[in-house]
């Protein structure tokens, strides 16, 4: 086999019809079995009283996307956000998370 058999093949990235303007999600729930990981991707809605305790406030969070990862790839995925937030901040600045100080 020479050199251009062994090319790796070129992805195209499709997105569906309907799918293009993406789904805002602010919060991500993370589980795993022995097989893969889950990412359930949710939008934060309104506090409210709990139902077994109304002493307590719970936040409902809306799944809009649940996306099941085999295991083995959850190291690439890590790895993809990790040098794309890196390039992202070397664009616009570092990424500050809610609740640090400003200065």
């Amino acid at each position: 086999m020479d050199e251009s058999e062994a090319q790796q093949p070129e992805f195209q990235v499709v997105v569906r019809e309907g799918d293009e303007a993406g789904v805002y999600s602010n919060f991500l729930g993370v589980w795993h079995s022995p097989y893969e990981f889950t990412l359930d991707f949710c939008v934060t809605q309104p506090p409210q009283p709990s139902e077994e305790d109304p002493t307590r406030t719970v936040m409902p969070c809306l799944v809009v996307s649940r996306i099941k990862i085999p295991a083995t790839l959850i190291f690439d995925v890590v790895r993809a956000l990790n040098e794309n937030m890196t390039r992202y901040e070397e664009t616009f600045g570092e990424i500050r998370r809610p609740g640090t100080d400003e200065t």
